[in-house]
This record gives C-alpha cells, sequence and structure tokens, in this order.
C-alpha cells in the first residue's frame, strides 16, 4: 500500500508540473507529458558519480537523440527549474555524436532503434543513464523503458547496467517499476 502513495505521489507531482493551472477540469494529460514529467523526476530518484560533472555548476544536462518526440515539451518544463541545485538543460544529439557521453539522461528516441548497440558502445564506461520507449530496450541493454500498462504509462528498469554506469537508483524508484517479464 505504502508504495502505491509514494507511486500516486510521485505520479501527481510529476502532473502538476505538466497541467497548465486555473482550469476547472484540465484534460488529461497526453502520453508525451507523462514521459516528460518522468525524465524531470527520475532525476530526483538517482545519484550520480561527482565526476559526471565537470564542476560544481555545470548544469544537469537531458539528452535527447535521434528524432524529438516531445517537441519543445521538455524544454517548458524544465525551465527556471534546477535539480540538486544544477540549472537544467536539454539537448538534442544525432546517432554518430561523441558528445552523448556529456549528458546525464539521454532519452533515445524509437527512430534510433537500429542503432542501439553502437550507442550502448558509446556510452560504456559513463554515467548517462539511458531511457526509452523503444520495444527490446532493456534487453538490448538500456536502463529504464517507457511501457503501457492498463492504459497507463509506467516504466520498467533495468538496474544491472545502470550499476555498471555507477548510478544509484533509489529504492524508491526501483519498487515503483513495472517487473521486466520474460
Amino acid at each position: 500500500m505504502r508504495l502505491h502513495k509514494i507511486f500516486f505521489l510521485i505520479l501527481s507531482t510529476a502532473l502538476l508540473l505538466v497541467i497548465p493551472s486555473g482550469r476547472a477540469q484540465a484534460p488529461a494529460p497526453s502520453e508525451k507529458q507523462v514521459k516528460v514529467a518522468f525524465l524531470y523526476n527520475f532525476a530526483k530518484f538517482i545519484d550520480w558519480p561527482s565526476e559526471a560533472f565537470t564542476n560544481e555548476s555545470s548544469p544537469f544536462t537531458i539528452g535527447i537523440l535521434g528524432d524529438n518526440p516531445f517537441g519543445t515539451l521538455l524544454e517548458q518544463m524544465v525551465a527556471g527549474r534546477k535539480i540538486n541545485e544544477r540549472p537544467i538543460r536539454v539537448q538534442t544529439f544525432q546517432a554518430d555524436d561523441p558528445a552523448i557521453t556529456n549528458c546525464h539522461i539521454l532519452f533515445v528516441s524509437v527512430s534510433e532503434k537500429k542503432h542501439l548497440g553502437d550507442i550502448f558502445q558509446k556510452l560504456h564506461g559513463s554515467s548517462v543513464l539511458s531511457v526509452s520507449d523503444a520495444e527490446g530496450f532493456l534487453a538490448a541493454g538500456g536502463m529504464v523503458s517507457f511501457v503501457v500498462v492498463d492504459g497507463k504509462i509506467r516504466f520498467q528498469i533495468n538496474d544491472r547496467p545502470a550499476k555498471a554506469a555507477r548510478l544509484k537508483i533509489s529504492a524508491k524508484l526501483l519498487s515503483l517499476a513495472v517487473p521486466i517479464s520474460g
């Protein structure tokens, strides 16, 4: 029961960030809005090693690799916000960009599914949380995958590659993840 309350709290907080205020009955958030809210909130439940940042004032970077399915939603959501007192920067990358290791969270678009092996090879040894909604992402070595369960956006976590990347995912976040089947 407690886990459901924690998940509800995280989701409620996330949705408050993407639903415009001032409406009596706002429409349900879109799939894109929910995913953007999760991307932002994942950072609150993960610890990166100090060497993942150039210095104490370095921004927290959320990268998008390939086609950007969110449009400007992510930039709008993080505008003026901070993660652990760091400003947040959103950056887009293409598959051949070696700078993908310079971000902290990397959303890998479905457009890059064919290149997952190369992407994970480039990310090897870096402390980048890889996230996607591409089918087979976790099996290929990804860390977080968005899934639809009972018509709602949820997520699965493959903690093994996250640990190898020296990322510490909180027990709370791990407990909210949908179990990986298979």
